[in-house]
């Protein structure tokens, strides 16, 4: 359907240029090298592990994924399952593990579990039990972890005795990994932590047993078993969490008891030499959250923080943590921002909203952050008196640092993709593809809520041309779309050199702006980021004649399309066709986490979930609505999308449904991502005619 030098391929050759391009960066403690994964090429899908010498600026290849895995790549399930998580769409070597002083990595191939010796590049492949997840060496280099078949092992490497510290007590337990929960809404993938000292491991014992099972079948493969899931929907049971510190020998267990009932979520974990092994617990309706100091040797918990919020307190990247002199680090929301808290004083001034922590020094507490404009982010280096800019560029920042050398990763507006610069001098070089369109986009603040938006013209536009207007949002908690970074709008310029005048916006509830606006979409999802969407798009059109306001579309994915299925069947008077990708439209279908912080529980608010809910719309659609689900998708399952179908066939309402076969909350495959941006042109083409 399309060909080899469109955008729409060349977008899905490369996973959305992201191929080629260097991340996960680690720097030696002696600053003398940075670690990075990239892949060979920018169609190349298997990342290798290499390293930059910032001495001469040079780079090598350390492991190569096709030397050491010649047979196709074959994952565990929980493999698959943590890469659906963590939206990981590349392959070979995705992520890897580092001892304290950066002498060894460790990672896997296909279950197999390899050992990197940096200095020598020489590797070696440890004998595992079964298909292993996870490795991670202990600080001291002497042993690795890993998950097989729920077990947590411990191999010392010098004997390459394999001992199994924590087993499976029933059939739905496991040691060592993260719940569902965790890694699609906490942001915390891993489930075992060990000691400074290598001697122990502090491990979460997981029991699914409470959950729902939901079952995930394949119906263009009828003889395929459909794969059954615990799924935690609202207002129903999540998974027990446990945790207990073992010995690596195996000799001893001793649990972490805390208020598990009162705080059933284990948000984040944190295991330095700077003091106490740190938990971070949450409420099941997040408004509550405390961190507990875990005592080693008798597992007992002192309450070191007890935070509370009226609405719900957000789980923060890199927090809480100790800091070199012991002092406790967290981000709360203190009069109206997201502020840096080392002990009882904010380090933060107003207007500064911390968006995650890197790193905890000596000279300072490393974090990315933005201020008066939520399109860019930035890296700060904070101390209690004193607020300093480490990235210089307008953009979109992130970094590490190590042994005195700060990598710094920035996208910006003005090139493509990200540039990653070493302080010592250099950069890190990316493979990443050139795109064959480069967007001309204009970031825009508008209305009266001031709303942050980006509008996109075709580039061959003549003023005076009347365009069909498309909205492109995602609107929802915990993402942006409007930022200060060209490869942001790579699809959306491709779609409006399609014919249409593209509107990017980001309404209530989206980052960067603080916990005041973050909130404000509590209880009303549906009322709060469609009215967003209305008011920019009427805004920018009272500025812009040739948005013509009589053929509007909008398109979304998740929470996007959501978004859309819910503007063209309560607001038909503005919007005049939708695509709807993976929507949820029950949210009583959806997660417990997510959905409960925002919605409440649905026993105790069912008019709020009804409110939400698009279902009950059904009748009222009259304009064209086009639904595209994965029918494997286990995040925000189909049964999202043939529910509303179902009641629109019953209201007698005309739509289109495009199941996608064997696709999940990504869409990965080549084909499919390439065809469903042209399938999508062809249905607003025709719908808005």
């Amino acid at each position: 359907m399309g060909n080899e030098t469109s955008f729409p391929r060349q977008h899905a050759r490369t996973q959305r240029f992201t191929l080629g391009a260097p991340r996960t960066f680690t720097v030696a403690p002696d600053g003398a090298k940075v670690y990075f994964l990239r892949t060979a090429s920018a169609t190349s899908r298997a990342n290798g592990l290499w390293a930059f010498d910032t001495a001469t600026r040079t780079e090598a290849l350390l492991a190569d994924p096709g030397a050491l895995l010649t047979d196709p790549e074959d994952l565990p399930a929980e493999e698959r399952a943590r890469r659906e998580r963590t939206r990981e769409q590349a392959a070979g070597i995705v992520g890897y593990a580092t001892d304290r002083d950066v002498r060894q990595a460790v990672f896997a191939l296909s279950g197999r579990v390899f050992v990197l010796d940096l200095a020598t590049a020489a590797v070696r492949e440890l004998p595992v039990a079964g298909a292993a997840v996870d490795p991670r060496l202990d600080p001291t280099g002497r042993r690795v972890g890993y998950v097989a078949d729920g077990a947590l092992h411990v191999v010392d490497l010098a004997t390459g005795a394999d001992r199994v510290v924590a087993e499976p007590d029933g059939p739905d337990v496991t040691w060592g990994l993260a719940e569902f929960l965790a890694a699609e809404e906490m942001s915390r993938y891993r489930g075992y932590w060990f000691s400074p000292d290598g001697e122990r491991v502090l491990a979460a014992r997981v029991d699914n047993a409470p959950v729902p099972r939901w079952h995930i079948a394949d119906p263009a493969n009828p003889g395929t078993p459909a794969t059954e899931i615990a799924y935690p929907a609202a207002g129903t049971a999540n998974a027990v969490v446990e945790v207990a510190l073992l010995d690596v020998d195996g000799a001893g267990r001793t649990d972490v008891p805390w208020d598990r009932d009162g705080f059933p979520y284990l948000a984040s974990v944190s295991w330095t030499s700077h003091g106490k092994p740190l938990l971070q617990v949450q409420s099941r309706d997040q408004r509550r959250s405390r961190v507990l100091a875990v005592d080693v040797a008798s597992g007992a918990v002192d309450v070191v923080a007890d935070d509370t919020d009226p609405r719900w307190l957000e789980i923060v990247p890199g927090t809480p943590r100790w800091t070199p002199v012991g002092e406790l680090l967290r981000v709360l929301p203190v009069d109206g921002a997201n502020r840096l808290v080392v002990g009882d004083r904010a380090w933060t001034p107003d207007g500064f909203q911390v968006r995650s922590v890197l790193d905890a020094a000596e000279d300072g507490v490393l974090v990315t952050a933005s201020t008066d404009d939520p399109t860019q982010t930035h890296v700060y280096l904070v101390t209690a008196d004193d607020v300093t800019r480490l990235s210089t560029e307008d953009g979109v920042s992130g970094a590490v640092r190590g042994g005195g050398v700060l990598v710094l990763a920035t996208s910006t507006t003005d090139r493509f993709g990200q540039r990653v610069t070493v302080s010592t001098g250099g950069e890190i070089a990316s493979f990443a593809e050139t795109p064959v369109l480069t967007p001309e986009v204009r970031l825009l603040t508008v209305g009266e809520r001031d709303l942050r938006a980006a509008l996109l013209f075709p580039r061959d536009h003549v003023p005076g041309r009347k365009l069909p207007v498309l909205l492109d949002p995602y609107g929802g908690p915990h993402a942006q779309r409007v930022v200060a970074a060209r490869n942001a709008y790579l699809t959306s310029q491709w779609l409006a050199d399609q014919g249409f005048a593209v509107l990017v916006v980001d309404g209530r509830g989206t980052p960067g702006r603080g916990p005041e606006w973050e909130r404000e979409i509590a209880f009303d999802f549906a009322g709060a980021t469609l009215e967003d969407q209305v008011d920019a798009l009427h805004a920018v059109a009272a500025a812009e004649p040739d948005l013509d306001l009589s053929r509007v579309g909008i398109r979304g994915w998740s929470y996007g399309g959501y978004l859309a299925a819910l503007a063209v069947l309560r607001r038909p008077d503005v919007f005049h066709a939708g695509i709807a990708g993976a929507p949820v439209t029950d949210w009583r279908l959806y997660d417990t986490h997510y959905t409960e912080r925002y919605l409440g529980h649905p026993d105790d608010r069912p008019d709020v979930y009804d409110g939400n809910s698009l279902l009950a719309d059904a009748p009222k659609l009259e304009r064209p609505l086009m639904i595209v689900h994965g029918l494997a998708d286990d995040n925000v399952v189909a049964a999202h999308t043939l529910r509303l179908s179902s009641a629109l066939l019953a209201a007698g309402r005309p739509h289109t449904v495009l199941p996608l076969s064997g696709v999940t909350h990504m869409t990965p495959q080549e084909q499919v991502a390439e065809n469903l941006l042209l399938l999508q042109v062809d249905f607003l083409r025709r719908s808005l005619a």
